[in-house]
């Protein structure tokens, strides 16, 4: 049963469950790494052998295995993933940035440019659920961008082949090459190169513990998205909730996995043993009831409040993944809201459609990292690159100037480089 709790009675910072990796997760993925590193190929597909329980004889994902995909996939779901995408292109476009000149000063030229990452790499994830929204999500922004290539890295089933739906999705998204290769093994493969997977500039996506501490531990090598920890939601509900929506919500997160978070704040005491009766009679009828039960039995959580601004204020310490507003004025707090990875507003939008359709991205800073970072975006693949030019008399006009703020420092190489210029030949 999911514990309902006075604000204050638990610290705002322990409301989610946040756990650092263990030094066993950092040392088994130093030593995938290192294997990968030095022995290329062969290393990941002893890995794929040992825990995806399959022998490949080539990693690469071959077009008539798409064509196939393609045609095992329901027409119906098809049609789906290609509206979705068109959703998420649509939000995606508007993030496009341009590059800039000015010269508002006499004989200066100054700007920036806009550069496209070159070649990303994409870690969808299998195991426990397959996710093609994750796909869409992180294909279609690093398309928009310009990249020139884009690698997706995904674990293949025992079978030795990558769930069809997976594929459906990298072939709407546009993906350019798909390798079956999964776990941390494969952020290692993206980040140094192998035979066949080409090494990258930048990786995203989720994971498990291992591709978050492998992704940490290549960081540096190669960018990354951000070190994505279990799911969260945390959900603002007035009284005029209705339960039965609320306690659905918090499911949707809590299926994710057992060490996933799901929260709601109220200030309705009613509401608060409402929801709770509710979630246990929605477990039962749930497939993924064990791995949902533990998340709410070990990490779930119903705050009660004094009113909505005490609960906005939680919510802005905590700075959650998955922000939900169920409230009869959801615009009105919204501009109270100051840290959340991403924020559903009302009683008709529930985190799914995030998940799925909206059009806003779904990789999402989790641990409180909402704090100082922002969801996955065009912005992620791509770089800045600025430019300066002075004229001979615009030098002139300011070498002094740059000369002293350099003897300030104590570094009068710089100031001399300034001044040489100025100075008659002999």
């Amino acid at each position: 049963m999911i514990r309902i709790l006075r604000a204050g009675e638990v610290k705002n910072e322990e409301i989610f469950a946040r756990n650092e990796p263990t030094s066993r997760v950092e040392d088994i993925v130093a030593e995938i790494i290192r294997n990968v590193r030095e022995n290329g190929d062969r290393a990941l597909k002893e890995y794929t052998l040992k825990f995806d329980k399959t022998d490949l004889s080539s990693l690469s994902v071959s077009e008539e295995e798409i064509r196939e995909a393609l045609a095992q996939v329901e027409p119906a779901f098809l049609e789906v993933v290609k509206e979705a995408a068109s959703n998420i292109r649509s939000f995606h476009e508007k993030q496009k940035r341009t590059s800039f000149i000015y010269n508002e000063r006499e004989g200066v030229v100054t700007g920036q440019k806009i550069i496209p990452l070159e070649k990303v790499g994409l870690y969808v994830p299998g195991g426990t659920a397959a996710y093609p929204s994750t796909v869409l999500m992180d294909a279609i922004p690093a398309k928009i961008a310009g990249c020139k290539e884009i690698v997706m890295v995904t674990p293949p089933g025992k079978n030795g082949k990558v769930n069809p739906a997976i594929l459906a999705a990298a072939s709407v998204a546009g993906i350019d090459r798909i390798f079956k290769v999964g776990g941390a093994q494969a952020i290692a493969a993206l980040a140094y190169g192998t035979e066949s997977v080409p090494k990258v500039d930048k990786i995203v996506g989720p994971g498990n513990a291992f591709v978050a501490e492998a992704k940490k531990q290549v960081f540096g090598k190669v960018s990354i998205d951000m070190i994505a920890g279990p799911s969260e939601i945390l959900v603002v509900a007035d009284s005029l909730s209705d339960p039965r929506f609320v306690a659905a919500d918090l499911l949707s997160q809590a299926e994710h996995d057992k060490n996933a978070s799901a929260v709601l704040v109220t200030d309705s005491p009613k509401l608060a043993e409402e929801v709770a009766k509710e979630i246990e009679k929605q477990l039962k009828e749930l497939p993924r009831e064990e791995i949902a039960r533990a998340s709410i039995e070990d990490n779930g959580k119903i705050i009660v409040t004094d009113d909505l601004k005490d609960a906005i204020a939680i919510a802005n310490e905590i700075a959650p993944e998955h922000l939900e507003l169920c409230v009869e004025d959801p615009f009105g707090l919204l501009d109270q809201v100051r840290n959340a990875g991403s924020v559903f507003l009302g009683r008709n939008c529930p985190e799914a459609f995030g998940d799925y359709f909206a059009g806003p991205n779904h990789t999402l800073p989790t641990s409180g990292t909402a704090r100082f970072s922002s969801p996955l975006s065009v912005d992620d693949f791509v770089k800045k690159m600025q430019y300066s030019y002075y004229s001979a008399a615009a030098l002139k006009r300011d070498a002094a100037k740059v000369a002293l703020f350099a003897e300030k420092e104590g570094l009068h190489a710089h100031a001399r480089s300034a001044l040489i210029r100025t100075e008659e030949k002999e």
